[in-house]
């Protein structure tokens, strides 16, 4: 249930209908906006009466909410979040650029391609330490000692830096990681995500493969539940019966996850393609459609990468798209500005 109060309400009352709701046992999630505060009611609000609330001098309206999440969903909170990121953030207007290469293989390597994308723009380093892979016999990443090139790049560009977690048992190596990467096979690995939702730190959770967009949704719940806000939802693309790309990229996905939800959204153009080639136009896409950012494979070598060289982008390639998503994300969004002041 969405309570929305009137500007300005009074405090007493206000106070007063906060302590009859707690008393009630109702947990209460204010979002104070710069004309309108709303109340998110969440619990057993089925003995609530709602004629009674909106009789209440200060209350504008009362809403039930019928989805499921609660947290995640834009009617308990309209504004857009902002999730910082070390340095930088994600959603707020601005386009981030999330990139670096598959999985960390050498500390030249990760360096040498972290200092490509920074200079291309890029304000946030990617790089996988642990690799979910299909086969057990294919490169399963450096593990801990990935995570200690990963710093060795932050430290030497300042670069933030994202890595994918997979089990809950390797929480602990994460400590200096800026963001925390839930992979499309966790997406429901809910005993994890419970975890995550008791970690100071901003969690990036990918789509499923076959996930719809409540599913999606209710696993940033679970996350938001434990009291972690600083949730991104990413679109990786899905299986469908397509086989000439890795994945389909649904870029409906980005318009629909922002008008249900209030997190930002990026977009992985890497996965979606499976194909180097493909990546620029699905990147473009993805800005057309209003994505927060994205996170794109870079490699210094992808013909010797060690995982999924295919669909990484030379550095010379990125810092040519990065140029164009520019362009395209100013246009986007003072189109958007100007239709919102018309």
């Amino acid at each position: 249930m969405v309570v929305i109060l009137k500007e300005n309400p009074n405090k007493t009352q206000l106070d007063s209908l906060v302590k009859w709701l707690e008393n009630k046992g109702i947990e209460i999630h204010p979002t104070v906006g710069v004309h309108q505060t709303i109340l998110g009611l969440v619990g057993d609000t089925s003995a609530i009466d709602i004629d009674l609330l909106n009789a209440l001098d200060i209350v504008e309206d009362v809403k039930r909410i019928q989805e499921p999440y609660k947290n995640a969903n834009r009617k308990f909170h309209p504004t857009d979040s902002v999730v910082k990121v070390g340095n930088t953030q994600i959603g707020g207007g601005t386009l981030t650029l999330i990139a670096g290469p598959c999985s960390v293989e050498s500390e030249e390597q990760i360096c040498s391609v972290a200092r490509s994308v920074k200079a291309s723009g890029a304000t946030i380093l990617r790089g996988g330490a642990f690799k979910p892979r299909t086969s057990p016999y294919s490169f399963q990443g450096l593990r801990d000692e990935g995570i200690r090139l990963l710093k060795v790049a932050k430290e030497e560009t300042g670069l933030p830096i994202v890595t994918e977690i997979m089990d809950a048992s390797q929480l602990d190596l994460f400590e200096d990681v800026d963001m925390i990467q839930v992979g499309a096979r966790n997406m429901q690995n809910f005993e994890l995500l419970k975890l995550l939702g008791h970690v100071d730190k901003p969690i990036l959770l990918k789509r499923g493969l076959s996930a719809t967009y409540e599913e999606l949704l209710m696993s940033a719940e679970y996350i938001m539940a434990g009291g972690n806000m600083n949730v991104v939802l990413c679109e990786r693309g899905i299986r469908t019966f397509e086989t000439y790309t890795r994945n389909t990229m649904d870029v409906s996905a980005v318009p629909v996850l922002k008008k249900l939800s209030h997190l930002p959204v990026v977009v992985d153009p890497s996965h979606s393609g499976g194909r180097s080639a493909l990546v620029p136009a699905l990147s473009c896409a993805a800005v057309a459609a209003g994505a927060d950012g994205l996170i794109i494979e870079v490699h210094n070598d992808p013909s010797r990468a060690l995982c999924d060289g295919p669909q990484s982008l030379r550095p010379e390639v990125f810092d040519s798209l990065a140029k164009k998503l520019r362009v395209i994300s100013d246009v986007c969004r003072s189109s958007v500005n100007e239709e919102e002041a018309v």
